[in-house]
């Protein structure tokens, strides 16, 4: 038997998110249900629902920030129980056979995880349908515990926004004393802050202007530098052993890959547009560049116990679903400090 569930939905690229029912499966024998809290809202949510990647398929139910708790479990499921404080991420399946899934890396599956909206099912079948949803059913081998001394509103985009920027600190290997640079401060540029800050490290944000100046050294940061600065890259040149790059818009990677010292390290988790790259700045001082997708299951969880022992979520403002078009427009104008959040008990009452 089916359940059916209350979301709100895009119907296509050019029409505002609205209510709509579907469909969810009963949960099997390895599912749990989860009755949805509260979900975060990613700017990927606009790139989707506006068709911006040419792969949307409607209707779509965004949302992949989901926090809730357990409803009801699957006869083989050891895992949870009824009332866990649970989250499910981005992906929802993976192959699980696969080098990467088998080291625990499930979002770099070969063979292409399930995405937790606007995908397929490992079968073939349905679609996907995100958080912007009442309920969601998915196996227990795809959902994490959170922590109960983390406020289940701010953890939601610990799911998102906070493991995209923990996983290449953790992976890469921040440590105390390391001279950081975090390009960006928005929804994962804030969160970039306080995980460099609990590694130990000596933290710069590099912002377009001087505006955010004061809400970057409050979140934690030990200095301040303005990319509109035209004395910027020349005067910082080499002063940087890692920098992550949250930045979507087109920028000159080649001027900010000159910020690094020797065996410096800049990680992409922003998407900006192709930008070329030279070999010169990565040669001569025998730099790097990488990029950095979320992160498993098993490391989600290690994420979400770091927030729990350092007392880090998201700087977050809660909205009622029927805000979430206007906080699109909001998010676009950077109007907002840091994170969307669903109440999703919202939609329940609508």
């Amino acid at each position: 038997m089916a359940l059916t569930t209350s979301a709100y939905a895009a119907h296509s690229e050019t029409t505002p998110l609205s209510p709509w029912s579907f469909e969810r499966r009963e949960p099997n024998a390895n599912d749990v249900l989860i009755e949805i809290l509260y979900c975060g809202v990613c700017h990927t949510d606009i790139h989707f629902v506006r068709n911006e990647w040419q792969n949307a398929v409607y209707p779509m139910v965004p949302g992949h920030e989901i926090v809730g708790r357990v409803r009801q479990v699957g006869s083989a499921v050891t895992r949870w129980h009824v009332g866990d404080a649970v989250g499910v991420g981005c992906f929802v399946d993976s192959c699980r056979e696969c080098a990467p899934c088998q080291a625990g890396e499930e979002q770099y599956c070969q063979n292409g995880a399930t995405f937790t909206y606007n995908s397929s099912e490992r079968d073939g079948g349905a679609i996907t349908y995100g958080g912007y949803s009442s309920q969601i059913t998915v196996d227990e081998n795809y959902v994490v515990r959170v922590p109960e001394s983390l406020p289940l509103d701010a953890a939601a985009p610990l799911l998102c926004a906070g493991i995209t920027t923990y996983s290449p600190m953790r992976h890469f290997g921040v440590k105390p004393g390391m001279r950081v640079a975090v390009v960006g401060l928005g929804g994962l540029g804030h969160m970039a802050i306080k995980f460099a800050k609990a590694f130990g490290a000596h933290v710069t944000v590099i912002s377009q202007s001087e505006r955010k100046r004061e809400d970057a050294m409050k979140l934690g940061a030990d200095d301040y530098v303005a990319s509109s600065d035209p004395a910027m890259f020349e005067v910082n040149a080499g002063r940087f052993e890692f920098i992550l790059d949250t930045v979507s818009a087109p920028h000159d990677l080649n001027a900010y890959l000159s910020l690094l010292g020797l065996d410096g390290r800049m990680v992409l988790v922003g998407l900006p547009e192709p930008t070329p790259v030279a070999a010169f700045p990565l040669i001569f001082q025998r730099r790097s560049l990488s990029g950095s997708l979320i992160g498993g299951i098993r490391e989600t969880q290690e994420m979400l116990d770091f927030c729990a022992k350092h007392g880090i979520v998201c700087d977050i403002e809660v909205i009622p679903i029927s805000a979430i078009n206007e906080a699109y427009e909001r998010m676009l104008k950077s109007d907002v400090r840091y994170r969307f959040v669903i109440d999703i008990a919202s939609l329940k009452q609508g």
